[in-house]
């Protein structure tokens, strides 16, 4: 390379390198397998956080959690709240209708997560939500037990998929100064909690007006249509909100990067700023995608080249799956997080379980106990936002933090004699994003113990994304 190319190899760099006001940095900067995608990544990010944020991220902000962590919360409810007088028309096993929710989130879980790194984002955003209406309402005129399982099966797997994607969906448009907001998204988990209440108390006399007395009488579809009218007005009411969600809310989103650069125009004409993100600069990464100090050019390496095939070539394999273990530290992050996750998936059902009973419960009792925890709920998550940006904890200190602390409630709870100190360890379990705990003592044991291994599971993990932005 002669030294005048040299030169303007280096000031085309620099000039890249500062056209926007503000900058990010990668939570993983080393050398990746497609130098490409990284490269443009990098740029769409410093885009991002040069609009900065503003109307459109805080309407996803609500979009996202309004729907999709409310909707995560309050569809286990549904499920509970139709099980006794299902079992009772058609004589079955109960759990039953659990499993195949179960299996439906699940399901949901894991092929949204895919397929909306293949066909985008706004399909999965907004196709969860209408299954899960079309289904709900489907269910609602089974003619069996296996046909509602079946329906209710489905119908999970739209709600399944709603917290990946919408986390998803909410990451990659907002700035990396403000990704924090991830975990306050989890208030409205918490107003999802509150909702459920609202929704058994608003639900009581629809089933019990139109339900059978008890699994003794005799219980015919005509006198038990209860449970039925309330699968209607919830797959109604996802109806409405996937209406306001399609047609009134837009996502943006393209693969092309004409559309990529147009689409970050939008957004900051959105929010009345105006960006300096260019087609020709979003393509100047496909010859400066390297992170190395050697320039790449036209007759780019091996890698890079079956990386960009790869990218091109996007179909149903392990190819969306193997770049979280491309290095030894991926797999051993990735691996760190699918066990956080398995262990808490394991220990939060099992705090379902009903057990406590003094003997002083009531209606009243039941539903102040709700809002009680639900609104404990709320400074939960706006105490976490605000730690995981501490550089003392960031985001596995702040992981660790609460989650050990759930688990030292739940085994406190065992030692509660009344009803009102279950209620103040209740509110500690709810502050800290687990809501309660009223299973028999030896489940309490349980599950405490799992959520502690988490905690210090949580502090082996080898990445801190506070300060920096996701890829």
């Amino acid at each position: 390379m002669s030294s005048e190319e040299g030169k303007n190899n280096n000031h085309e760099k620099d000039c890249t390198r500062h056209i926007f006001e503000a900058e990010t940095q990668d939570v993983y900067n080393e050398p990746s397998l497609d130098p490409v995608y990284q490269a443009k990544a990098q740029i769409l990010n410093d885009a991002l956080q040069e609009i900065g944020m503003g109307k459109y991220q805080w309407f996803l902000f609500v979009v996202a959690g309004l729907v999709g962590y409310r909707n995560d919360n309050l569809w286990p409810i549904v499920t509970g709240l139709i099980l006794s007088p299902v079992v009772y028309e058609f004589n079955v096993e109960g759990p039953y209708l659990k499993l195949a929710q179960n299996i439906g989130l699940l399901v949901g879980a894991a092929f949204w997560g895919v397929t909306s790194n293949i066909w985008g984002r706004r399909w999965a955003f907004n196709l969860t939500l209408l299954i899960t209406a079309v289904f709900a309402i489907a269910a609602g005129a089974s003619p069996n037990y296996t046909a509602l399982c079946s329906l209710t099966a489905v119908w999970s797997i739209g709600v399944g998929g709603n917290l990946p994607v919408d986390s998803a969906v909410f990451l990659e448009f907002v700035p990396a100064s403000h990704q924090y907001l991830l975990t306050v998204l989890s208030i409205w988990w918490a107003f999802g909690q509150l909702l459920g209440g609202l929704v058994r108390r608003l639900a009581t006399p629809l089933l019990s007006n139109f339900s059978c007395l008890g699994p003794l009488a005799p219980c015919p579809r005509s006198s038990n249509e209860g449970w039925r009218y309330f699968l209607y007005t919830m797959g109604g009411l996802m109806m409405i909100l996937w209406i306001l969600r399609f047609f009134v809310f837009s996502l943006y989103e393209s693969p092309k990067d004409e559309v990529v650069v147009e689409m970050i125009h939008k957004v900051a004409a959105y929010n009345g700023k105006a960006s300096s993100l260019t087609v020709e600069y979003l393509k100047s990464a496909e010859k400066t995608g390297s992170s190395s100090e050697k320039e790449v050019k036209m007759d780019v390496s091996a890698a890079a080249a079956a990386a960009a095939i790869r990218r091109k070539l996007v179909k149903f394999d392990l190819s969306h799956v193997k770049p979280l273990f491309a290095t030894r530290k991926l797999a051993y992050s990735t691996g760190l997080l699918i066990t956080l996750w398995a262990l808490i998936g394991l220990a939060f059902p099992l705090l379902q379980t009903r057990g406590a009973d003094f003997g002083d419960s009531s209606v009243y009792i039941t539903y102040r106990n709700q809002i009680i925890l639900s609104v404990i709920g709320v400074p939960g998550a706006l105490l976490a936002g605000y730690l995981v940006e501490l550089p003392l904890l960031g985001c596995r200190g702040t992981l660790s933090i609460f989650t050990i602390l759930t688990g030292a409630f739940i085994l406190a709870s065992t030692m509660a004699c009344t009803s009102n100190a279950l209620l103040g360890w209740n509110c500690g379990c709810s502050f800290t994003k687990c809501h309660r705990c009223e299973c028999e003592s030896y489940i309490r044991y349980h599950a405490g113990a799992i959520f502690l291994a988490a905690g210090f599971i949580a502090l082996l993990l080898p990445f801190e994304p506070r300060g920096k932005v996701a890829l």
